[in-house]
């Protein structure tokens, strides 16, 4: 079935989106005003754009009455921000902060959550989550409601025991426990249900074809 988002609501167009783009990694941002009160709320439009420089995004959209959200406002303010990453031992805790509390609240306390201090920003990482990326920002990128938030990676922590080599920087990656985004305004998906594909050249591939023959 064929859906002319030029014809649709902006509210059809989101649900079909969410729907269907899926699993989507969860950006746990931390950031700070300019008094240095810490704001926390995830965002499931996000990923990693780019290596060299490591660039992550997300999209922030506007409170119902068309202010910018605290994350959003205070990117604007500090130019800092910490993108955390969501295990499944701290959704519950992560969806707290997802509520639409006034400004001032401290979403991890609420939550129950502590931080850490960061290495390289003003905002702390969150201690419950396996891994923080520290971030710069990079650009400000309006789009219609939201403000896509690029942001230059410039360290990133990682918890210890999902190291398998430092010197190689080999993660192991199931080890981390992360969750998704699904579909719907509650679900979510775990990483453990895996399977391998391994990559094939155009070489391999061409050698399966005259096999084939």
């Amino acid at each position: 079935m064929l859906f002319d988002f030029s014809e649709l609501p902006a509210q059809d167009c989101y649900k079909l989106v969410v729907s269907s783009v899926v699993p989507r990694p969860i950006a746990w941002v931390v950031s700070q005003d300019g008094a240095g009160a810490v704001n926390a709320a995830p965002y499931s439009f996000f990923n990693a754009f780019s290596d060299d420089p490591v660039v992550v995004g997300f999209g922030a959209g506007p409170r119902p009455e068309g202010t910018l959200k605290d994350t959003a406002a205070n990117i604007r303010a500090t130019g800092q921000f910490v993108v955390c990453l969501v295990p499944e031992t701290a959704v519950q805790g992560m969806n707290v902060t997802a509520a639409d509390f006034p400004p001032g609240v401290d979403e991890l306390a609420e939550a129950g959550l502590s931080t850490v201090p960061s290495s390289k920003v003003g905002p702390p990482r969150i201690a419950e989550s396996p891994v923080a990326l520290e971030c710069e920002t990079f650009q400000l990128v309006p789009a219609g409601r939201h403000t896509i938030v690029l942001g230059r990676v410039v360290a990133m922590h990682i918890r210890d025991d999902c190291i398998l080599d430092p010197v190689k920087c080999y993660v192991d990656t199931p080890k981390l426990g992360l969750v998704g985004r699904m579909h719907g305004r509650g679900w979510y998906v775990r990483t453990t249900d895996r399977f391998e594909v391994k990559r094939v050249t155009a070489a391999e591939w061409e050698a399966r074809k005259r096999a084939a023959e």
